[in-house]
Parts: structure tokens; C-alpha cells; sequence
């Protein structure tokens, strides 16, 4: 039974996402949150496998509530899965950065929907890692955002420190859309090593999602936007 929880300001949509979850097999909705506050403080009341988090509420929205709960986990961390009106839009970005698992758009079916809180419950990505590749290029390559340090676009530090040669190059094939099959492959490893590879980088640097790794990657000018994995 995955535990969800729904955080929305909107009644309306809130209570038409917790209705179609309630009605599904295999889901039990332990919360309902209309603010950021809510959603965290509910995150640490009932740690929900799944959290359906919508990008703007009043107060806290949902990217820093997501920051603020998966930093706060300190056994399994839930999965995020952002909800939003608009296809590829700064907000699902920084949701990414943030540590989300994925987004949705508001107007999903409810299969799609069950489904992506199925994906993410098992660890994936709910975008396709060449989904996730072109939204992160699209905002390091430059659509008018201000670049400030630590912000994406901004100046590029050295590489991370701490990481391996193996586990760096782990990192920069994953941030050009291969998936662990294809690292594997490239690598001449298996796909359980890759795993655990890219398990060690995400520790180390302090990581919780695939898409996460990507972001980091670009914003620290490991990759060059449009530029093929060697």
C-alpha cells in the first residue's frame, strides 16, 4: 500500500486528486495539505512514500517545502512529484534541483497520474532522462534568468570534490540522458556496479533524485549543453 500525501491550495483540485487516489488499489492518502507549512509538517507526521506537490501556494511553495522535507528525512526520504499548470517552465527546474522525483502537468489523465505515483515510488524518474536533459538545457543555456553564484548559469566551479575518477564519469554519462543499461555497457561493468556508483555520488554530494544529478551536473559545468557524452 503506497502512502500519498496531496498538497494544494486549491480545494477543488485537492479533493478531485485525493478522490481518484482513495479510489485506486494499492493507495492510502495520509494527508491533505492547502500551504507549504502543512505539507512539511504533515511529511513528518506521516511519512508518506509519495508526496503530490503542487509548485505555487501561498506562504512556503512547494519548491522550498520540498527542500525542507526531503532535507528533514532522515530514514527514506518520500518522493516528490511535482503537479503544474504549465508543460516546461522554470518552476519544475528548480523543483528538480530541489530534489523532486518528477512532474505532471494538473491536466494529466488519472491513469497517467497513478501511474507516475507508482514510478516514483520505485525510485525513477517520472520524466525520461531526454525529457529531463532538455528542460535542464534549455535553463543553463541562458532564457533570461539572472545568473548569480550557485545559480544556474552561473560560473563554474571546479569538479566536485570527493568523487572518484569512476564515480565523476558515472555522474557526467548520466547527465547526458544514458541510462544505467548504457553506462554499463560504455563502461564495461555491470548495470548493479553503475548502480552503486551513482548511489555513492548522490551521498556524497548530497543528492536524492536522478534528475537532481543532471541538474547538477550542467550547473556545474561538468557538461556543456548540446555537446554529445564522449
Amino acid at each position: 500500500m503506497l502512502k500519498v500525501l496531496v498538497a494544494d491550495d486549491q480545494e477543488l483540485i485537492r479533493a478531485g486528486l485525493v478522490a481518484l487516489i482513495r479510489a485506486a488499489p494499492g493507495f492510502e492518502i495520509v494527508g491533505e495539505a492547502a500551504t507549504g507549512e502543512e505539507a512539511i509538517t504533515l511529511a513528518a507526521m506521516a511519512s508518506p512514500d509519495v508526496i503530490l506537490m503542487d509548485v505555487r501556494m501561498p506562504g512556503i511553495g512547494g519548491i522550498a517545502a520540498t527542500e525542507r522535507i526531503l532535507a528533514a528525512a532522515t530514514t527514506t526520504k518520500p518522493k516528490v512529484l511535482v503537479l503544474t499548470t504549465f508543460d516546461i517552465d522554470e518552476y519544475v527546474y528548480d523543483a528538480l534541483r530541489a530534489g523532486a522525483s518528477g512532474f505532471l502537468l494538473k491536466e494529466t489523465s488519472p491513469q497517467r497520474l497513478l501511474a507516475g505515483i507508482r514510478t516514483v515510488a520505485n525510485g525513477d524518474t517520472l520524466l525520461a532522462p531526454t525529457a529531463t536533459r532538455h528542460l535542464i538545457e534549455a535553463f543553463t543555456s541562458g532564457l533570461g534568468r539572472a545568473r548569480t553564484p550557485g545559480a544556474p548559469g552561473a560560473a563554474t566551479p571546479p569538479p566536485p570534490e570527493g568523487l572518484t575518477a569512476r564515480e565523476t564519469e558515472v555522474l557526467v554519462l548520466v547527465a547526458h540522458a544514458l541510462s544505467n543499461q548504457d553506462i554499463a555497457e560504455r563502461l564495461t561493468v555491470s548495470e548493479s556496479t553503475v548502480k552503486t556508483h551513482l548511489n555513492r555520488v548522490m551521498v556524497k554530494l548530497g543528492l536524492s533524485s536522478r534528475a537532481q544529478v543532471v541538474a547538477y551536473a550542467y550547473e556545474h559545468g561538468l557538461i556543456t549543453p548540446g555537446r554529445p557524452a564522449r
